[in-house]
């Protein structure tokens, strides 16, 4: 039997990723989304609520909820859905701060149902292949460079430059869930640069110095004021060779030789990973990325830049 889920917060990536996803995923059926307010000219279907309580309260049948809100309000939300005994699935971040990712998990557990704080970047198609590779290699030095327009890709979603909405992170964190996923050996923060426009709360721009455990040098440059096509990469070097994954993980080359190059369909992969969660009641809560970010903003300088105005 399909798995029955909700879509709660209905904009651009739910409209864009999730449901489409969804509408091709055997394993699910999308039944509702929720939103505070809906296109005039959208179909009816699947049923709509401007509340999660007004889902609950419907009584329609329901197994999971996948929450595509601004992390300001998912928490709360998380919380409610877990109660009601749904499976949660958490687009990234998957809260605002640790202590939350750790309540829901603890939460979840209690309650016998999967939670799962999704990572759609470590479903590109170079990701898993890198990370087969250098798990023979020994990593002497990464780059790491997620640069790109936010006018482009974040147009007029005024959250991400409030408390909670993490700035240029929100996409930076892509890289990071890709970086954690694919180099064995931990790495931890050393030092980092953060530009803060004078009219927000969150970074425009981060440079970002980590360490392995080995020593091996790890540095991240972040920037949202990046003009022309985006630069999504992540240079790894090793004794033996150099591995580069570009385009968010869409190409994958050694030595400059191309062995990957496909289109990615990241939200396929996210959730053929939480149906499998759900049919073998586990979770999968892995907070790294969001531990570097954090980190961050905790350890970071903090530079303050020109305003932003879109």
């Amino acid at each position: 039997m399909s798995i029955r889920i909700a879509l709660i917060g209905y904009g651009k990536i739910a409209r864009d990723a999730h449901h489409p996803t969804l509408d091709a995923n055997p394993d699910f059926e999308l039944v509702a989304t929720v939103a505070r307010s809906f296109d005039a000219d959208r179909q009816a279907q699947p049923a709509r609520f401007t509340s999660l309580d007004a889902l609950l309260d419907s009584g329609m049948a329901l197994d999971a909820v996948a929450l595509c809100v601004p992390p300001q309000h998912r928490f709360e939300l998380a919380c409610r859905a877990v109660d009601a005994g749904l499976h949660v699935l958490l687009e990234k971040p998957p809260g605002m701060t640790l202590s939350e990712v750790s309540h829901l998990e603890q939460r979840a557990a209690s309650a016998g149902i999967t939670l799962y704080a999704s990572w759609h970047s470590r479903h590109a198609p170079g990701v898993e292949a890198a990370r087969e590779w250098l798990s023979t290699q020994n990593v002497t030095a990464v780059r790491i460079d997620w640069c790109e327009d936010v006018t482009v890709f974040h147009p007029g979603q005024a959250w991400i430059w409030e408390p909670g909405g993490l700035g240029v992170f929100d996409p930076g964190i892509n890289a990071l869930s890709i970086a954690t996923h694919i180099l064995a050996r931990p790495f931890a923060l050393g030092a980092a640069t953060l530009e803060v426009p004078s009219n927000c709360a969150t970074p425009i721009a981060a440079d970002l110095s980590f360490t392995d455990s080995a020593g091996a040098p790890i540095r991240a440059v972040m920037d949202w004021r990046h003009e022309g096509d985006p630069v999504w990469q992540i240079v790894v070097e090793t004794e033996t060779g150099e591995l580069r994954l570009e385009e968010g993980g869409a190409r994958m080359r050694i030595d400059g030789e191309i062995r990957i190059d496909e289109e990615k369909d990241e939200y396929g992969g996210v959730y053929a990973l939480f149906s499998t969660l759900i049919k073998e009641r586990r979770s999968d809560t892995d907070v790294r990325p969001f531990t570097h970010v954090a980190d961050a903003f905790m350890l970071g300088e903090r530079r303050i830049v020109d305003a932003f105005h879109e």
